[in-house]
């Protein structure tokens, strides 16, 4: 009889503090009664539930009941970052494959990168982005800078790498502009008040990133228009899925067109009520042959592989602009990932089954 195929889904929940302590999300239950540090930072209501914090459970259930359905033995681990016991994890269990799930280290997104690197050294194969790339994406400054030089479309922008470098008269991107942390994803330090139209009110934001996240500043030409999101699988011959757009048009008039950290996580807000995830957009053929095209250059260019998202944004002009590149992008069944792949005819179950076959492609 032939031996299953053993995939561990190995995921990194958080601990968060609350009135009585640090406890995991999962001791929890619904966050409503504590407020999170990215609740603070994204200036979100106490009463409202952080889906970032609770999506990592609903991801990792869904990621194994879909292997379990594809007839794969399945083990699940908690890494709560501690790479000594996802070591000895990997060293006792010996899973052919780890469907990787893992986006930080403690608070640290930018240490997603290092625990795809203990997989390579480990010599096991996993699902999902190279560490470089992990890495290299991490960087939005590096990112728009290695898109630049192939020739694809990014918004203008600049970095401070210190908040008394901000300067008036040197000042020359058009305002408005969108001002954000460089080193963090899943819109960590958007919200309202990112996007601003003159120079005092980015020096207040560049100095609040600097004060709250401790990173460089990243400010680019901020791109009025619609947001369209390009999800790809695959590796020698990847393809791209419908293409899926942010609707903002349940947002109040006052706020801005941006996928903001509350938009994208803070169930209860008005953020999160009134952007809409719609797929397939409704845009030109051509804006649609465009888009794909571009969005499969980028997946290439950055070495994506097995599957990713390709974020953009579409002028007035039908001008493209990519402004980020998700190389592990949320694959949970609500997520818009899968929402592009049902409306290719995929189900969940056949996607997560093909991203394993992908990444079982890459072992001896």
């Amino acid at each position: 009889m032939r031996k299953k195929i053993h995939v561990s889904v190995v995921f990194n929940e958080l601990r968060v503090e609350t009135s009585t302590g640090r406890k995991f999300i999962s001791e929890m239950g619904k966050i409503e009664a504590d407020v999170t540090r990215s609740q603070v930072l994204s200036g979100a209501r106490p009463s409202a539930v952080d889906l970032s914090e609770v999506g990592v459970l609903e991801e990792r259930e869904h990621v194994q009941e879909a292997l379990q359905k594809n007839g794969y033995k399945t083990s699940l681990f908690n890494m709560n970052s501690d790479i000594k016991r996802l070591i000895q994890f990997i060293e006792e269990k010996e899973p052919d494959l780890i469907f990787n799930l893992c986006e930080s280290v403690g608070d640290e997104a930018t240490h997603e990168m290092f625990v795809a690197g203990i997989y390579e050294l480990m010599g096991i194969p996993y699902t999902g982005a190279s560490a470089f790339t992990l890495g290299m994406c991490q960087n939005k400054v590096r990112t728009k800078q290695v898109l630049s030089f192939h020739k694809i479309r990014i918004p203008r922008f600049t970095l401070y790498k210190h908040a008394n470098e901000i300067v008036e008269d040197e000042f020359d991107l058009r305002f408005p502009v969108i001002a954000k942390p460089s080193l963090e994803d899943a819109s960590v330090g958007i919200d309202n008040g990112s996007v601003v139209d003159n120079f005092a009110a980015l020096r207040k934001r560049v100095r609040f990133i600097f004060q709250n996240f401790d990173q460089p500043a990243l400010v680019e030409e901020y791109i009025e228009g619609r947001e369209l999101n390009v999800a790809i699988i695959g590796n020698r011959r990847p393809i791209t899925l419908p293409i899926s757009e942010i609707d903002f048009s349940g947002l109040p008039p006052e706020l801005p067109r941006i996928v903001t950290y509350a938009a994208k996580w803070m169930e209860g807000t008005e953020e999160y009520k009134g952007t809409v995830g719609v797929c397939p957009a409704q845009v030109p053929i051509e804006v649609e042959r465009q888009a794909k095209d571009i969005a499969l250059r980028a997946y290439r260019i950055m070495g994506c592989r097995d599957y990713a998202r390709i974020d953009m944004r579409l002028d007035k002009n039908n001008n493209l602009y990519v402004i980020e590149v998700n190389p592990n992008p949320d694959i949970s069944d609500d997520a818009g990932f899968a929402r592009s792949a049902r409306a290719s005819g995929y189900s969940f179950d056949e996607v997560i089954n093909k991203i394993v076959e992908y990444a079982l492609e890459r072992t001896p």
